[in-house]
């Protein structure tokens, strides 16, 4: 079998681990190039203009993150309704689906690009932004803000383009504005007086031209994602189906990067090289996490579309095939990056105390990343049969209750950075094993009331 622009996977029969890595790995690099933005605009600030600039950046990340998983939540929301629908074979309310969440990604986003603009000046206050960098970064968030109707729409139709397992075309679309945005990065780093709106006009550029290009391939598409600009219409029942379903995930993310903020307000605390060493070790943990993701966001979809047709055996071994593949493959990038983790935060900067915080932070979080995969996995299988907002509390109160109160008890009294960077593993450990526990109960009910479930569960018409 071989991946082609357009290509869709057959998710009901046949084998699974193969249709699995097929629709995870081009999911995996589009999540990596969508880090790159990041990244790219980390190493051109790092080499044209220090560590200031590049700590600038990292702290806004968290900032963004917040707007992000908005975008991600609901448009995974999206994903499932369109996933079920299409394995119901249901295809007029399919391309429902596909207008409705259209619509709800252009109005998200504009308002979420309002309200952003509005709280720049709050919360560079609130994160306690060193007077040396926190012109810069007002600057380079108020920038990115711009984009942010184009994250929100890419975001939604690179879902709606998953929900019948065509993972290549999104992929395609961000390698373009991936090498554009670097083209652009070192070009507009020299024009603009303050380099960091630069980086980010370039950004603001690139991700418009990515969502263009899906636009462009919904229109022109000849199934059930056909998109007609001319016969826009919302389906109220979808809708609801799809703010129901991805407002957990999307409050989950955005709670958990809220929690971020508070970290990154302790990091900043302990100086610029921390907030440079800080931002080029999330670019690094975010690479990785995008392995994670693809099979977390390949499990809810392949659920989702076999709920949707009665296949819950086939659900139980969607599972557990996405969770040996994601250990597996995030263990041999975690070893990869390891190994040459010195290299890798020098490529980004070379100053001594950015080179050695950053390599100690990767020890902290990148070494044991892969803990993230049981809270995933089991996370976006459940959220695959509809049920999201449990695993998505559990987060939130785990990964989020942990790190709030280790920053104000433990890294209080330490104030040191490896004393800060700890409570990512532990605040994992604790989460995933809850998460765990709740599948294992969520198992048993989905069993003993499967008929009931795919009854009361199967889209609305």
């Amino acid at each position: 079998m071989t991946l082609t622009l357009g290509h869709k996977i057959d998710m009901l029969h046949g084998s699974l681990w193969d249709k699995l890595i097929l629709f995870a790995f081009p999911l995996a690099m589009t999540a990596f190039l969508e880090q790159l933005f990041n990244a790219g605009d980390i190493a051109v600030l790092g080499r044209y203009m220090g560590k200031d600039a590049v700590a600038a950046i990292g702290n806004n990340l968290a900032l963004i993150g917040v707007f992000v998983n908005l975008f991600l939540g609901l448009a995974l929301g999206a994903n499932v309704v369109i996933a079920r629908c299409i394995g119901a074979e249901q295809d007029r309310q399919a391309n429902e689906g596909v207008h409705t969440a259209w619509l709800l990604s252009l109005v998200a986003g504009f308002l979420i690009m309002i309200v952003g603009q509005l709280i720049t000046n709050p919360i560079m206050q609130l994160l306690a932004v060193p007077p040396e960098v926190e012109s810069m970064a007002e600057v380079y968030l108020r920038v990115y803000l711009l984009g942010i109707p184009a994250i929100s729409l890419y975001n939604f139709e690179a879902a709606i383009f998953r929900s019948r397992g065509d993972t290549a075309t999104p992929l395609v679309s961000l390698l373009v504005a991936s090498l554009l945005n670097i083209i652009l990065n070192i070009w507009f780093v020299q024009w603009f007086a303050n380099g960091v709106a630069g980086v980010a006009a370039a950004t603001v550029i690139s991700i418009s031209v990515s969502a263009l290009f899906l636009l462009w391939r919904l229109i022109h598409s000849h199934d059930v994602l056909h998109l007609s600009l001319a016969h826009m219409r919302v389906n109220r029942k979808l809708l609801k189906e799809m703010i129901l379903i991805g407002y957990p995930a999307a409050l989950q993310g955005m709670v958990f990067s809220m929690s971020n903020m508070l970290i990154q307000e302790a990091i900043n605390s302990l100086g610029a090289a921390a907030m440079a060493a800080s931002a080029i070790s999330i670019a690094i943990e975010l690479a990785v996490y995008c392995i994670i993701l693809s099979f977390s966001q390949a499990a809810t979809t392949f659920v989702s579309q076999n709920y949707g047709a009665g296949q819950g055996k086939r659900c139980s071994q969607i599972l557990w095939w996405c969770l040996g593949l994601n250990i597996l493959f995030t263990a041999i990038a975690c070893t990869i990056i390891m190994y040459y983790a010195y290299a890798i935060i020098g490529f980004f900067d070379n100053d001594s105390d950015v080179l050695r915080l950053g390599v100690e932070r990767m020890w902290y979080v990148v070494a044991p990343e892969g803990i993230q995969i049981f809270i995933d996995i089991f996370s976006g299988a459940m959220r695959g049969y509809g049920f999201s907002l449990a695993p998505a509390v559990l987060t939130m109160v785990g990964v989020c209750g942990v790190r709030l109160t280790w920053v104000y008890t433990i890294f209080d009294s330490m104030h040191t950075f490896a004393g800060l960077m700890v409570v990512y593993p532990i605040s994992w450990i604790v989460t995933g094993f809850f998460i765990v526990i709740l599948y294992a109960y969520f198992k048993g009910h989905v069993i003993k009331h499967w008929r009931n479930f795919v009854a009361e569960s199967r889209p609305l018409s």
